[in-house]
C-alpha cells in the first residue's frame, strides 16, 4: 500500500473510492455529501459503523471523536470492508486532526489503514486480500487545522512502519507450529538482521548448556525441535538510552505432561506472541533509526510430551542458581523466561528491561481478552507503559504485586515453586515468580507485560483481525520513541 500526501482539495483527487469518517454522528458536517441517502440507509455514524454508497463512490464510517483511539479502528474497519472487492485500487481520504499542528490522528489513520488491510490467507486455496494499492491523503482536513507537509509525511512514515511491523508479527504468530519452530525464528532473525543492519547471535543447545539455562532446556527436552535463544541488537552511535526486551517464544505448548484439555490446545501456536512482538519491535526500531540502543532476547522452545519430558515433582536449577519445584509442566513459559531474563541481564546492563509473554490465562480472566497486564516494582514505569499503550491504541492495566500472593509460590523442597498454592491471582503470582530472576540492579527498571488476552482473539475487534493482533509492538515502539524525544528535549 502506497501513501501519497497532497495539498490538492479532496474533490479534485481522482480515485476509485473516497473514505469519509463521520465524527460523533455529525451528519451535518460539510464533508458528508449524502445525508439523505445515509438517513435512508439507517446510518447514524456510530463508532466503526460502515455505509458504502457504491454508485456515489463513497464509503462512510463512524468515529466517536477525532483522536487516534477512534480514528484508527474506524480507518481499519473501512479498509477491511473492501477486502476481496477488486474494483478499488485507489482510495482518497482527508486528514482528521484533533488539535492544531498535531499529527497523531494522521499516524493513527495510516496505522488503521495498514492494520485493517491485513489478511492471513497463506493456507487458503482461494486467497482474499485488500485490493487497495494507493491511498491519496489530502491535507484538506476535516477541521481547518494547519498541518505542514513535512509533519504529515513524518506521521505517515512512522505510522506505516509501526503498522507494517505489527502485521509482520501477526504473520509469525498465525503460522502453524509444524511450519514454525525455534530454528524458524532463528532463520527469520538472521534474515532481518542482515537486511536492517542488526547484530544477531543465536544460542543452540550446546551454548545454552554452557550458559546453565537448565530450566529452558528442561521445557524443550521432549520436542524434536531443539530450542534457540536469539539476541538481536540495534546499536546506534551515541545511544541516548539502553533498552532490553525479552520475549516468550513457545512455538507450541501442549502443556507437557500436565497436558492441556483438547480445546485449550487449539491456538497454542500463539504462545510465541511475546517473542514475535520483540522481533517486530526490533524491525520497527531499526527502520525508524531511533537513537536508542535496543536489545531483543527471544526464548524459543516447543513444549511437548514424550519419554524425555520434564515432569511434575522435578526440581530444576535456573541460570541464577535458584532451584524451582515443578508442580505443573504447563507453567512452562515462566521457566523459559527465568533463564532468558538472567541471560539478558548478564549480557546487557539496561536502563529499562521489559518482558512480553502470553503467560497466564488468569490475566485473561482478570482483565478480559483485549487488555494486557503490566507488573513490576516501579509504579512510574508501569504508568509509562500504560500511557504509551493508550496513545498506540493498546489497552494495558497495572496489576499490583503484594507480599501475600508472593508467599503462595514458596516451596518446601526448593527455593520457589513454578505455580502458586492458590487458584486466584495467577497473573500476579506468575509475575512474582519472574521477579525472582531480576537482579537488584534491574528491579526498578523492569516491567513484565502479560499479553495473554489481546495477543490472539478469535474474532475481529477494532483494528485487529481474527487471530493474532501483534500486541505489544505499537505500545513499546511508542515508548521507545517517547524516550528518544525526551532525551532530545533535554
Amino acid at each position: 500500500m502506497n501513501f501519497n500526501i497532497t495539498v490538492t482539495p479532496i474533490k479534485e483527487i481522482k480515485a476509485d473510492l473516497e473514505i469519509i469518517i463521520v465524527i460523533d454522528g455529525n451528519l451535518k458536517h460539510h464533508s458528508v455529501k449524502d445525508r439523505k441517502l445515509l438517513k435512508k440507509a439507517g446510518f447514524s455514524g456510530s463508532q466503526d459503523e460502515v455505509c458504502h454508497l457504491v454508485e456515489k463512490k463513497r464509503l462512510y464510517v463512524g468515529a466517536k471523536h477525532l483522536r487516534g483511539a477512534a480514528i484508527r479502528p474506524a480507518a481499519a474497519t473501512a479498509i477491511r470492508s473492501l477486502i476481496g472487492k477488486k474494483a478499488y485500487k485507489t482510495v482518497k481520504i482527508s486528514t482528521y486532526v484533533s488539535h492544531p499542528r498535531c499529527s497523531a490522528s494522521i499516524r493513527a489513520m495510516v496505522e488503521g489503514l495498514v492494520l485493517g488491510s491485513y489478511t492471513f490467507s497463506k493456507y487458503k486455496s482461494k486467497k482474499s486480500k485488500s485490493p487497495v494499492k494507493t491511498v491519496e491523503i489530502s491535507l484538506e482536513g476535516y477541521e481547518p487545522h494547519e498541518i505542514t507537509m513535512e509533519t504529515a509525511a513524518r506521521a505517515v512514515h512512522n505510522g506505516e512502519i509501526a503498522a507494517t511491523a505489527t502485521n509482520y508479527t501477526r504473520n509469525i504468530v498465525n503460522t502453524p507450529p509444524d511450519d514454525f519452530y525455534p530454528e524458524s525464528m532463528a532463520q527469520k532473525a538472521k534474515k532481518l538482521a542482515k537486511k536492517l543492519g542488526l547484530e544477531c547471535t543465536v544460542l543452540k543447545p550446546k551454548e545454552l548448556k554452557k550458559e546453565k539455562m537448565e530450566t529452558l532446556l528442561a521445557v524443550a527436552r521432549a520436542s524434536r525441535h531443539e530450542p534457540r535463544v536469539i539476541h538481536l541488537s540495534h546499536k546506534p552511535k551515541n545511544p541516548k538510552k539502553v533498552i532490553t526486551l525479552v520475549g516468550k517464544g513457545l512455538t507450541y505448548d501442549s502443556g507437557g505432561l500436565s497436558l492441556k484439555p483438547g480445546d485449550y490446545m487449539v491456538t497454542m501456536k500463539a504462545d510465541k506472541s511475546g517473542a514475535s512482538a520483540v522481533i517486530g519491535i526490533m524491525k520497527a526500531v531499526a527502520e525508524l533509526g531511533l537513537p536508542i540502543e535496543v536489545h531483543g532476547f527471544l526464548g524459543m522452545v516447543e513444549n511437548m510430551i514424550g519419554g524425555d519430558a520434564y515432569k511434575p515433582d522435578d526440581v530444576l536449577k535456573a541460570k541464577n542458581g535458584k532451584t524451582i519445584e515443578v508442580r505443573n509442566t504447563d507453567a512452562e513459559g515462566r521457566l523459559v523466561l527465568a533463564d532468558v531474563l538472567c541471560y539478558a541481564q548478564q549480557e546487557v546492563k539496561a536502563d529499562y528491561l521489559f518482558d512480553f509473554a502470553t503467560l497466564t490465562g488468569a490475566c485473561v480472566v482478570g482483565v478480559g481478552h483485549y487488555t494486557s497486564g503490566v507488573m513490576g516494582f516501579n509504579d512510574d514505569l508501569k504508568e509509562m507503559v500504560k500511557k504509551q499503550a493508550k496513545i498506540a491504541g493498546e489497552l494495558v492495566t497495572p496489576l499490583d504485586f503484594n507480599d501475600y500472593l508472593k508467599k503462595t509460590i514458596k516451596s518446601d523442597i526448593a527455593d520457589i515453586c513454578n505455580i502458586s498454592n492458590t487458584r486466584y491471582g495467577g497473573a500476579i503470582t506468575a509475575g512474582h515468580f519472574l521477579s525472582e530472576f531480576i537482579d537488584e540492579e534491574h528491579k526498578e527498571k523492569w516491567a513484565h507485560i502479560d499479553i495473554a488476552g489481546p495477543a490472539f482473539v478469535e474474532h475481529v475487534w477494532g483494528e485487529n483481525p481474527h487471530g493474532a493482533s501483534g500486541a505489544g509492538v505499537r505500545m513499546m515502539l511508542r515508548l521507545i520513541e517517547k524516550l528518544a524525544q525526551e532525551d532530545s528535549a533535554h
